[in-house]
């Protein structure tokens, strides 16, 4: 059976679960990401974005909140309608919801190299090659000195260290990573590099049937 991933994010309210704790991470190293952004217009984008939680929360009490541009994608029309719902209740007004395919790189072109790419739950539900592909693709998505924060389980095979050589190969410098200790893999890389141009209809990953 397919996964439900409107009920998934039930978790996300269940104090001391995985995903309450990865939840607060991203929040926390998003809002440090905004804090240390140039002055003037940003540039955010989120894939496969859920229902917003990782953004919305963050951005609706940020001194930079009206400065932000955002684009989150997002295939589940239930958890699209519930980020549209959060972004229309707190008047960010810079948030696009677009129901779609978050791997398609079409789906940014508009709106790359990004100030702020947030590739949480990805890296944990696609093959190992797909999570290097997709890291090739972020030195396109993002901006010189952009940020990018990502998320991987830190179970057996970890592959969190590798993932982080995969991003120094592409021209990212670490901020901060999770531990294993923290039951979540959260990175958070800058990128020192130029963004590359973004490749038209390429398909960066594939979801693993669950």
């Amino acid at each position: 059976m397919a996964r439900d991933w409107l009920a998934w994010h039930d978790d996300y309210d269940q104090p001391g679960s995985a995903l309450a704790a990865r939840l607060a991470e991203v929040q926390g190293q998003v809002r440090a990401a905004l804090d240390r952004a140039p002055t003037g217009p940003l540039r955010v984008i989120s894939v496969c974005a859920g229902q917003g939680r990782d953004l919305i929360p963050v951005l609706a009490t940020h001194p930079r909140r009206d400065d932000v541009t955002a684009r989150l994608v997002e295939l589940d029309p239930r958890n699209a309608g519930v980020a549209e719902d959060a972004a229309r209740a707190t008047g960010l007004t810079g948030v696009q919801v677009v129901v779609g395919d978050a791997a398609v790189t079409d789906a940014y072109a508009d709106l790359v190299p990004a100030d702020l790419v947030l590739l949480c739950g990805v890296f944990g539900n696609v093959s190992d090659a797909h999570v290097r592909a997709t890291v090739g693709h972020t030195a396109a998505l993002c901006a010189s000195g952009g940020t990018v924060i990502w998320t991987r389980h830190r179970r057996e095979p970890d592959l969190v260290p590798t993932i982080c050589d995969w991003f120094a190969q592409e021209g990212f410098t670490p901020v901060a990573v999770g531990t294993p200790a923290d039951r979540v893999g959260v990175g958070v890389h800058r990128h020192l590099g130029r963004p590359r141009p973004l490749p038209p209809k390429v398909t960066m990953f594939h979801f693993l049937p669950r």
